[in-house]
């Protein structure tokens, strides 16, 4: 039986949310060269994939957080799927601006939230760890437990992997770039080589390419 792992990096690759040009990079935000770009919103354009990355996410979050009480979402790319979560699991949703309104409520956290609560929040990527950590710092503020936080895919880089760790987080995916490579390679969407230059991108992304 394939591993979920692999039948999300395949569902990834097929509808064009994770693309991968090795002899093509892309120019991240930061200025990285990166032979990968990932945008797993374009999964919710595709019913059968959303709707299996949902039926997994809610599967884990069954399994190992029966005793969860809110399911999160981090602004934006991960509002609409963690919205489906919830729905799966019949359980309230809020969702975590990256920065608190500038009007208004001034709200961070949009939602009906109660202090307290028990909370698995739901990140479509995780590249440093950065933004993600800042919602959970967000929930905690607001005297939230967060129990878990699942993502659909990982680079699977050591900082992001320290950065949970000292902010003591679990953090669960669905995939991840080994099983992206391994999966494009058997699909024959990279070659061998090109196999190499990827693993060498991501032992130091913000020095490839130049």
């Amino acid at each position: 039986m394939q591993k979920v792992n692999q039948k999300v990096a395949e569902q990834l690759l097929d509808v064009n949310a994770v693309k991968l040009q090795p002899n093509d990079p892309f120019t991240w935000a930061s200025g990285w060269k990166s032979p990968i770009y990932c945008d797993n919103r374009k999964a919710l354009s595709y019913p059968a994939t959303r709707t299996y990355i949902k039926q997994q996410l809610a599967a884990i979050i069954k399994e190992k957080y029966p005793e969860v009480e809110v399911i999160a979402g981090v602004a934006t790319g991960a509002i609409a799927q963690g919205a489906l979560v919830a729905e799966e699991l019949g359980l309230p949703f809020v969702y975590i601006r990256p920065a608190a309104k500038s009007h208004g409520m001034n709200n961070m956290i949009e939602g009906d939230l109660k202090n307290g609560s028990k909370v698995v929040v739901i990140e479509d990527l995780i590249s440093t760890g950065g933004s993600s950590l800042k919602a959970v710092e967000a929930l905690r503020a607001a005297d939230c437990k967060v129990i878990s936080m699942l993502a659909i895919f990982t680079y699977g880089f050591p900082v992001a992997e320290q950065a949970f760790a000292d902010a003591k987080v679990e953090l669960i995916t669905l995939s991840n770039y080994n099983a992206l490579i391994d999966t494009a390679l058997n699909l024959g969407t990279v070659s061998e080589a090109q196999v190499d230059e990827l693993k060498e991108w991501r032992k130091a992304p913000s020095e490839w390419g130049k």
